[in-house]
């Protein structure tokens, strides 16, 4: 008796560990000029995940400026570019990851297209996406208002500035959220800012001082040591432009990465 309890023990196991799978997951993203693209390939290939690109039917192929206007122009008319039918089956996957260029502080309006026409309920999404100076936070809060049936989990961004660096961000990205196993350098948390002093103002300045879309003046930081360098977390006061006082200057949070031997870089800004 003892002996057929024992096997038949075995066996509910055995079916347990038969009907536990690994998540399915999806790559799924938009690229205009393929910085997240790269992004969503690196990813695909760390995973071993299904890809897929979301297509517009009318393609934003133009200059920098034509797509701004037309995106202010479909904006104020309220108007979401059509997409061509994904081949993928949403339903048939537990984890998407979610790729887009930002463009007006979230995502790119061919990814709206795909929130308000696929039913992503109950999935867990994964953010990433490429952006001039920042837009992670700002259209990962998007995505929660607009799939409150779904669970958003942290994301990944980069500069199309710093596409290079995102083989090694993406790497550390996916071990340090548990989707991909191996070792990693576990950063601490930033200390309290503090004052800046000349030397941060002269690293905050060669970092930001040739990016047109920022105008500011550091005013406080906290900086950690990471692999190969020092991290800096900059608040910073926005300066008006050409005198102008009529804009009230606002606060911005700057990350500026000090690689050894090399010219500090921003590598996002949260406005």
């Amino acid at each position: 008796m003892k002996k057929v309890i024992l096997l038949s023990a075995a066996a509910a196991l055995a079916l347990s560990c038969s009907q536990h799978k690994d998540p399915k997951i999806l790559v799924l993203y938009y690229s205009q000029n393929g910085s997240t693209k790269a992004v969503a390939e690196e990813i695909c290939n760390s995973l071993g995940a299904d890809i897929e690109a979301i297509v517009p039917v009318t393609p934003f192929d133009g200059s920098f400026q034509e797509t701004i206007e037309r995106c202010l122009k479909d904006r104020e008319a309220g108007i979401l570019p059509d997409i061509q039918p994904l081949a993928s089956d949403i339903k048939e996957y537990d984890v998407i990851f979610l790729g887009y260029p930002v463009w007006f502080g979230t995502f790119a309006p061919p990814v709206s297209s795909i929130l308000d026409n696929v039913d992503f309920s109950g999935k867990k999404i994964v953010p990433f996406c490429t952006f001039g100076s920042g837009g992670l936070d700002s259209s990962t809060k998007d995505l929660k208002e607009k799939l409150p049936d779904a669970e958003v989990l942290p994301g990944y961004g980069v500069r199309a500035a710093r596409i290079d660096a995102a083989p090694a961000e993406v790497d550390r990205f996916l071990k340090e959220n548990g989707f991909i196993k191996g070792e990693y350098v576990k950063l601490e948390e930033f200390p309290a800012p503090h004052p800046v002093s000349e030397e941060d103002v002269s690293i905050f300045d060669a970092a930001v001082g040739d990016y047109p879309m920022i105008h500011a003046a550091a005013e406080e930081v906290a900086s950690r040591n990471v692999p190969g360098g020092i991290e800096y977390l900059f608040t910073a006061r926005d300066i008006p432009r050409d005198g102008n006082q009529a804009v009230s200057p606002g606060t911005i949070k700057v990350y500026v990465l000090a690689e050894e031997g090399q010219v500090p870089v921003f590598t996002q800004v949260i406005r």
